[in-house]
């Protein structure tokens, strides 16, 4: 007999396909009563399909009493309540390192974007201003900056090993010193007062949020540039546009917001700013790789193997 698992969100279809072929497959998002098909699955779900910021909150966990293991599509877990299901005995795992690649791609992209205004300058040629107003006006060289990455693990030393070939001097801080040749600061102050352009590449959660605040801008300054591929909850989000239009920080490239979808629109009027819909790992081929990872610990999992990339 299959297992059931409850799938919170729609995924990529090659994932949802594989995985309603597997599991009995229960979708969340498609029910008109969340919590009359928590009821009605309570006594017999053993597993939980997660996504983003689409997690499970204690509430949820317990709703489940037979719940043994959460699959979860991201390699950042700060929407799964990570106590709670340790408390329980629940089994969490992510799906790291697939995604590395693509979103240090995505970081390089903001740190070239914000830097030399790519996306400004398509804006000026397409509105025919080459020709009325002349040339676009000149920007900064990535060559020769100083990247501090606030977060130095897999996907950090990817960015750092990219932001190098582009002639970049590299600087990080982490929670831990890593066995790096590259210079380390000890705290987020310090990184951001030696670095010409600050990365974050932190891990979300109540252990972050808003680890990037006042202290922080004021070390960047307003010639340094601010670039965020982590979680919107790592900024003081309110301050950092304050900072942006006051142009005590030169400008800043967002992939990621405190209330995602919903951007703060104030931040679309600003010329001094990079902004993507967190796309950091929308590719088909990463997302794939993302969704097999999710995959194949819910397969381990009930074959009775050790899961692949536990984190509790």
């Amino acid at each position: 007999m299959k297992p059931d698992v409850i799938l919170v969100t729609k995924v990529y279809p090659r994932t949802q396909e594989i995985l309603e072929n597997e599991f009995n497959v229960h979708r969340l998002y498609e029910a008109s009563d969340r919590d009359a098909l928590l009821r009605n699955y309570a006594g017999q779900v053993r597993a939980l399909a997660t996504f983003g910021p689409m997690g499970a909150d204690a509430k949820f966990m317990d709703a489940l009493p037979k719940l043994e293991i959460i699959s979860h599509f991201g390699v950042g877990y700060d929407s799964v309540d990570i106590g709670h299901a340790k408390k329980r005995g629940i089994i969490v795992t992510n799906t790291p390192d697939v995604l590395n690649d693509c979103v240090a791609d995505t970081a390089m992209s903001l740190i070239l974007n914000v830097l030399r205004e790519f996306p400004q300058a398509q804006v000026h040629m397409r509105a025919g201003h080459w020709a009325g107003r002349g040339t676009y006006p000149l920007t900064t060289s990535v060559g020769g900056k100083t990247l501090g990455i606030l977060g130095f693990g897999r996907i950090g030393e990817a960015i750092a090993k990219r932001a190098e070939a582009f002639g970049m001097k590299i600087r990080y801080h982490n929670r831990s010193r890593k066995d790096s040749a590259f210079a380390y600061d000890p705290d987020p102050v310090t990184l951001a007062r030696n670095s010409s352009v600050l990365l974050v590449a932190t891990p979300g959660g109540k252990a972050t949020e808003k680890l990037v605040g006042a202290q922080v801008l004021d070390a960047l300054g307003p010639k340094g540039y601010l670039v965020n591929i982590s979680r919107g909850s790592v900024l003081d989000e309110a301050l950092v546009l304050q900072y942006l239009k006051e142009k005590r920080i030169a400008g800043a490239g967002l992939d990621v917001f405190e209330r995602e979808p919903n951007a703060n629109p104030e931040f679309f009027a600003l010329q001094n700013v990079v902004i993507y819909p967190h796309v950091a790992s929308a590719t088909h081929e990463t997302r794939y790789a993302m969704g097999m990872v999710q995959v194949e610990n819910l397969r381990a999992y009930f074959a009775g193997k050790p899961v692949l990339t536990r984190v509790v």
